[in-house]
């Protein structure tokens, strides 16, 4: 059985563009505040942008194999591998940090509030598209349409 999806609600979509935007400028506002390295401040910005780059793959892989579209398990594996890696690294990073341990709580969270901001932006993504046109294609669809064109 297929589940059925329902289009976000505005406020829902506000939330999730606010999660985004709130834990990500939180964030770089911590860096470009902090008395850190430039390596350091570097290091921390590529755990972010790595981290949300790799929490919408994973969210847009789980979202394909509930669609029924097909996922290699290596890829599968990789990002939850990915999303596994870079939050270990922002905790040994801040476990070795000579920061206050608020400042360290303060990465941490907006951080994590990043990262679910990136999963449900993707998703409000995701089903927003399946209401772009009037008559929603599922993917079965799609290849049946294809096969047959062949």
């Amino acid at each position: 059985m297929k589940p059925q999806i329902q289009k976000p609600t505005g406020a829902f979509i506000a939330a999730a563009w606010a999660a985004l935007l709130i834990g990500m400028t939180t964030f770089f506002v911590g860096l470009w505040n902090s008395d850190l390295q430039l390596n350091e401040k570097g290091f921390y910005f590529t755990v972010l942008m790595y981290g949300l780059f790799s929490a919408v793959s994973l969210q847009k892989s789980v979202r394909d194999k509930l669609d029924g579209i097909p996922v290699t398990g290596i890829y599968f594996g990789l990002c939850w591998v990915s999303v596994g890696l870079a939050i270990l690294l922002l905790t040994v990073g801040l476990w070795n940090a000579k920061l206050a341990d608020s400042e360290k709580g303060f990465y941490a969270m907006s951080f994590l509030l990043g990262l679910f901001g990136a999963i449900s932006v993707q998703k409000n993504v995701r089903d927003l598209s399946t209401f772009a046109t009037d008559t929603p294609v599922m993917p079965a669809e799609v290849e049946a349409s294809t096969s047959q064109a062949n």
